[in-house]
C-alpha cells in the first residue's frame, strides 16, 4: 500500500480540484497558476542536484538502448495523441493539450517505476535525461508540425519557454551539486556561470527586450531595468556565500527536502490546472479520460513491443514501455500556461499526470512480480536509484 501512497494522494488532490475549483483558482486576486512556472523551476532544480555525469554514461554503455528509447520517446507520443485527436474530434485547443503531452519528454517517476519494475534502473536514468534535454528542440517541432493545425505555435517562444522551464534549472542545480555541494575547488568562472544563468532565469523575454532595444530605450526605464539588476546581482552574491559557507548541511538535508518539494509541486500544478480548466472538463472530461488512457497505455504497449522488434533484453523492454508511457505532464502544463491556454490546452496532462501514477504503478507492480527473462546479473532490484 506505500508504495500507491503517492498515487492515491494525487487522486485525491485531482478530485478535490474537480469538485471545489473556486479555491484553487486565485488567491487575493492572484491566479494561482502564475506560481505553477516557478513551482516546475524548482521542481527541475532538484533534478538538476541528484544529476551526474554518470547519468549520461548509458549512452556510452548501452548506445542502443538509449537511442531505441528516445526514438521511441519522441515518435510513438506525439503521433500516438495525434491520431486520437483525429479518433475524437475534440476541439481545437483540448486536440492541441494531447499532443503537447505527447510532445513532451519522459516523466521524473519513470525512473521509480523501472526500479520497482525490475527494469533496466540506469538506462532509465539516462533517456529520462537525455529525453528532457532534447524536449527544447522537439517538443516544439512535434507541436509546430502535428499540432500547428490546431492552435498557432510559435516555435521560438516554446524553445525558450522549455529552456527557462527545463534546462537553465536543470544546468543550474547540477552545477550547484557538482561544485558548491561536493567541496570543490571552484574555479571563478563556474560561480559566474551560475550568477548568469539565474540572471537570465529571473528576467528572461524582458531581458532579451531591453538588449534589442537598448538604444531606443528611454534613460529612466534603463536605469530602472539596471538598477534590478545590480539588486539580483548582489542578492545572487549573498546566496553563493551562502551555499558555499553551509554546503555541509545543504547536503545533507537536500536529497531529503527536495523529493517532499517535487511531490507537492506536481500537485500544486495539477490542481490549479484541474480547477482552470473545469468548465471544459464538465463537457469533454470524460471523453477526455478516455483519450488519456489510450494515449497512455498505447505508449507502454508500442514501447515494450518496439524495443522488442529491436531486439532489446526484457529488461530494457521493459525500461523503454515505462519511458515512452510515463510523460512530464508537469512540463506540458507549465507550457499551457505560457500560451495563456490552462483551461484548454493544459486539461490533457492535467489528467494525464495523475493517470499514468496509476498505471505506471499497477504495470511496475505487475512486472516487480513476473521472473525476467535472462536478466542482467549486474541491474539487481536492491540497486538503490
Amino acid at each position: 500500500m506505500k508504495k500507491y501512497a503517492y498515487t492515491i494522494f494525487i487522486v485525491i488532490a485531482v478530485l478535490v480540484a474537480y469538485f471545489f475549483p473556486q479555491y484553487f483558482i486565485e488567491v487575493g486576486g492572484v491566479k494561482l497558476t502564475t506560481l505553477v512556472l516557478p513551482m516546475l523551476q524548482v521542481i527541475m532544480f532538484g533534478m538538476g542536484t541528484t544529476m551526474t555525469a554518470e547519468d549520461f554514461m548509458g549512452v556510452i554503455r548501452n548506445p542502443k538502448g538509449v537511442f531505441i528509447g528516445l526514438f521511441c520517446q519522441f515518435s510513438i507520443m506525439p503521433f500516438v495523441g495525434f491520431f486520437i485527436t483525429l479518433l475524437f474530434n475534440f476541439p481545437p485547443e483540448i486536440a492541441a493539450g494531447i499532443i503537447l503531452i505527447g510532445s513532451s519528454p519522459s516523466g521524473l517517476a519513470s525512473n521509480v517505476m523501472a526500479y520497482i519494475a525490475k527494469a533496466n534502473v540506469p538506462l532509465s536514468i539516462t533517456i529520462t535525461s537525455c529525453a528532457t534535454l532534447l524536449a527544447p528542440f522537439l517538443t516544439p517541432f512535434f507541436m509546430k508540425t502535428l499540432g500547428g493545425g490546431y492552435i498557432d505555435i510559435n516555435f521560438w517562444k516554446m524553445m525558450w519557454d522549455i529552456t527557462k522551464i527545463v534546462i537553465l534549472p536543470i544546468a543550474i542545480g547540477y552545477i550547484i551539486n557538482r561544485y558548491y555541494l561536493a567541496n570543490r575547488k571552484m574555479p571563478i568562472y563556474i560561480g559566474f556561470l551560475v550568477m548568469l544563468m539565474i540572471i537570465v532565469l529571473i528576467n528572461g523575454q524582458k531581458l532579451i527586450d531591453t538588449i534589442s532595444n537598448l538604444f531606443s530605450m528611454d534613460s529612466l526605464s534603463l536605469r530602472s531595468f539596471v538598477f534590478r539588476l545590480l539588486i539580483q546581482i548582489a542578492v545572487i552574491i549573498l546566496i553563493h556565500f551562502g551555499i558555499k559557507n553551509f554546503s555541509v548541511q545543504l547536503k545533507k538535508y537536500l536529497p531529503q527536502i527536495l523529493p517532499l518539494i517535487s511531490m507537492a509541486g506536481i500537485a500544486y500544478v495539477i490542481m490549479t490546472v484541474t480547477a482552470a480548466g473545469h468548465d471544459a472538463l464538465v463537457t469533454v472530461g470524460a471523453l477526455l479520460l478516455l483519450a488519456v488512457l489510450i494515449h497512455n497505455l498505447a505508449g507502454f504497449l508500442f514501447g515494450f513491443y518496439l524495443a522488442k522488434l529491436f531486439k532489446l533484453p526484457e529488461q530494457d523492454c521493459r525500461t523503454v514501455a515505462i519511458e515512452v508511457g510515463l510523460q512530464n505532464g508537469g512540463l506540458a502544463s507549465g507550457l499551457a500556461i505560457q500560451m495563456g491556454k490552462a483551461a484548454t490546452v493544459g486539461l490533457a496532462a492535467a489528467l494525464f499526470g495523475p493517470l499514468m501514477n496509476i498505471t505506471g504503478s499497477l504495470l511496475a507492480s505487475y512486472w516487480s512480480k513476473k521472473p525476467v527473462i535472462n536478466p542482467d546479473p549486474s541491474l539487481t532490484p536492491d540497486r538503490p536509484l
